[in-house]
């Protein structure tokens, strides 16, 4: 499942704590690009028919029990076999020593053996999921992206329209900015969109008339946040006379970002609309419709019923 985007073995090295057992030249540099961890169940046992070579192998305690279970020739025949398919690295997990077979076979083919003290099942479900977040497909989309209420809030909109004034509000009353002008999103799984601010404007914003400031100098480093979920997609629109708006809300719409359907809201704005309450509240409502109440649908329900009782008692 080899991916466009890659990350430095290093920075794996470094975040899961693995011992270097053996590292060919350059290893910290070399890339890993298949977000995929497998334990070679099959392939030690000489099926290799769907086997990608690009995805990281671990070997754990129940993959050894397998190999010592073997004579040493047989042992070295299938670990050969095994690593001479160009594996990025193995990792040696929960524990499992790393003997001098290892390291000899390993030399030979020039792969970097690695070992983890975790738990086999918790490491490969950490890494997978830290793959997901390195690897993952990205866009960069003209918005502004906040956290309120702990809901990941993408605010979206022509250039002018107020989006980092009402990111400002919203600071000043407690909640977090995660990217002005710029949002970086990744999508780390098939349900889970995450947003960033490209490394160069980090934490700055622009607001016209003033110019550029640094949130995290002005505000604290508690009005900032490196990435959040993406929840849900504000437009915000200049008010328009005539233009019928929806007052109900009972019809979620979405917006598709990489395949993914974010709910989404469309917020007409016009001199003297406190927005910054606005979102407050479009946020908390959200987090109610994921939790299964729909004010709107509950009103429409209760009008409903309302007719229906006034209907039976006019019979």
């Amino acid at each position: 499942m080899k991916c466009n985007y890659s990350v430095e073995l290093h920075k794996l090295i470094t975040e899961f704590r693995l011992e270097v057992v053996y590292g060919p030249e350059d290893y910290q540099d070399k890339l890993i690009s298949s977000r995929a961890v497998c334990r070679p169940a099959l392939p030690l046992a000489g099926f290799f028919e769907h086997f990608d070579p690009d995805d990281i192998q671990v070997i754990g305690r129940a993959e050894t029990a397998y190999l010592q279970s073997l004579t040493r020739e047989e042992r070295l025949f299938t670990l050969d076999r095994l690593l001479a398919m160009k594996l990025p690295i193995l990792v040696l997990s929960n524990g499992v020593e790393a003997d001098e077979d290892y390291v000899f076979l390993c030399k030979k083919h020039n792969t970097p053996l690695l070992r983890s003290k975790d738990f086999t099942s918790s490491f490969i479900s950490a890494l997978s999921a830290s793959l997901n977040v390195h690897l993952g497909d990205r866009c960069t989309i003209h918005g502004v992206l906040v956290e309120v209420y702990g809901e990941g809030i993408l605010l979206k909109g022509d250039s002018g329209v107020g989006k980092s004034e009402a990111a400002i509000e919203l600071l000043k009353r407690g909640h977090r900015l995660v990217a002005d002008d710029a949002v970086d999103i990744k999508k780390v799984s098939n349900k889970t969109l995450v947003g960033s601010a490209p490394e160069l404007i980090r934490y700055f914003m622009e607001l016209r008339g003033i110019g550029i400031i640094d949130v995290r100098r002005i505000f604290g480093t508690g009005a900032v946040k490196p990435t959040e979920k993406i929840d849900l997609i504000i437009n915000l629109r200049k008010w328009e006379e005539g233009k019928a708006y929806d007052r109900m809300g009972e019809e979620q719409n979405y917006e598709e970002i990489m395949g993914l359907y974010v709910p989404s809201l469309e917020v007409p704005i016009r001199p003297g609309r406190n927005l910054a309450v606005i979102i407050e509240v479009a946020a908390m409502n959200n987090r109610n419709k994921k939790m299964g109440y729909n004010a709107a649908k509950e009103l429409s329900d209760k009008l409903y019923n309302s007719m229906m009782a006034q209907t039976n008692d006019q019979k």
